[in-house]
């Protein structure tokens, strides 16, 4: 009996939790929607919202973001294991990276501040005039070139309309998602060669990338190295043509991206390091500023609503994008940026090439890089393999103790030394083609 009245008690007791709530919501018992009930009521304006929820609520953010950040960093981490060249890693490693932190920095506002702010008057609240400016976009008085005007007797873009042309400007709402789809496509090829590779250079290693083990184990694990390589020697060519592939994708990107910003930003953006140069080499009184004609400080904005009889009031607003400033210095980093990487990845190509017709420099390449390998034994491996097997040796070498590859090579042409592989024709002739 006494637990069933317990029982009842609670339950009575929740019912009557439940009804208050049904009856006064939560929302309005809070102090702050009280505070402005009393204060909607007394005619005054509401009190915002306490600083420290405010400074909270963007601390969240924050965190979230960086929790973002964070895990897209995790992809693009370097590791020990080396399957491809320094320069591919600019691509897909550090301009992911750069890409990726450019975007954080745009879309977090408390970095910048506001993304805009316009001069407005008593009839338009603040918060309406700036998001419906910065949703359907400012402008700037432009001459018939489609350039700013630029003189000494107004800010540049900003003066009487008029019938002059204007020219609209759009693309800050979408900087964000643009450097986030080109960071995308920079780790593209990345992605297809970890693919396509399969861990095949990790599989090999079998961890003899330190000398510090048993005899024993080293000598097994070279031993089954060597098994795999005479194996499967010459059939590594699809393999190898496959990172080639990459690399010339990334090339292709990079270019492709330089031409799509030219396009976002109207046909300024190829140029637009050659202008910032001369602008740094001309004199202080006579120069202007080129960034201002891709990234305008100030704009104008046109607001039009209906008045109390119904006819259209049209309300000229001047706004100031303070976000401009750091998309200038964003986009002139990557413009040189891009120019540099294309200039090393052509480079990479054209040395591709090379190493891909070119047997002879295949052979003073690994004599280069591995001296502790005698000129006869790299002579006799480059003689009886591809091109394919040529770049897997090398990835090998980048991976795997230096004496340890040593020993690899050396048993591996000793080993062709006392056989005539699989009696395949060219072998005992000059050093093999691709």
């Amino acid at each position: 009996m006494q637990i069933n009245s317990q029982m009842g008690r609670v339950k009575s007791e929740h019912g009557s939790v439940s009804c208050n709530i049904g009856k006064r919501p939560f929302y309005k018992t809070h102090p702050h929607h009280q505070s402005s009930l009393r204060a909607k009521i007394a005619g005054k304006k509401p009190p915002p919202f306490p600083l420290s929820l405010r400074r909270r609520r963007s601390g969240d953010e924050t965190f979230r973001v960086m929790d973002l950040l964070r895990s897209f960093y995790t992809l693009t981490q370097t590791s020990a294991l080396t399957t491809d060249s320094i320069i591919f890693r600019l691509h897909t490693k550090a301009t992911v990276v750069v890409l990726m932190t450019f975007t954080v920095l745009v879309t977090t506002r408390q970095y910048v501040g506001n993304p805009i702010d316009c001069i407005h008057t008593r009839d338009i609240p603040e918060d309406v005039l700036n998001t419906f400016c910065w949703i359907h976009s400012t402008f700037t008085v432009v001459d018939g070139n489609n350039r700013i005007i630029t003189d000494l007797t107004h800010y540049p873009g900003v003066l009487f309309t008029g019938t002059r042309p204007v020219k609209q400007v759009r693309y800050y709402q979408w900087v964000a998602f643009i450097l986030f789809f080109q960071a995308i496509l920079f780790y593209t090829p990345r992605w297809l060669w970890k693919s396509w590779e399969g861990g095949k250079i990790c599989a090999l290693m079998m961890d003899l990338d330190v000398a510090v083990c048993s005899d024993i184990e080293k000598k097994q694990k070279k031993k089954l190295m060597i098994d795999y390589l005479w194996e499967n020697l010459r059939f590594h060519n699809w393999w190898a043509y496959r990172y080639y592939f990459c690399e010339v994708l990334a090339l292709v990107n990079v270019v492709g991206q330089m031409f799509l910003m030219n396009k976002f930003f109207d046909g300024a953006f190829l140029m637009f390091g050659f202008d910032v140069i001369a602008f740094i080499n001309t004199d202080q009184e006579d120069r202007i500023d080129p960034m201002i004609q891709i990234f305008p400080r100030m704009t104008k904005c046109t607001f039009r609503k209906y008045g109390v009889s119904g006819d259209e009031e049209k309300h000229d607003a001047l706004c100031i994008l303070p976000l401009n400033v750091v998309n200038e210095k964003i986009y002139v980093f990557l413009w040189f940026w891009f120019v540099i990487l294309s200039i090393l990845t052509l480079l990479m190509v054209v040395y591709r090439v090379i190493i891909i017709f070119s047997p002879r420099m295949r052979v003073y390449l690994l004599r280069m890089r591995y001296r502790l390998v005698r000129k006869e034994v790299i002579d006799t491996i480059v003689r009886r393999s591809k091109m394919g097997d040529w770049f897997l040796f090398y990835m090998l070498g980048e991976n795997v103790d230096s004496l340890i590859f040593r020993d690899v090579l050396q048993d591996l042409a000793h080993k062709l030394n006392r056989h005539d592989f699989h009696h395949a024709p060219g072998f005992k002739g000059e050093i093999q083609e691709a």
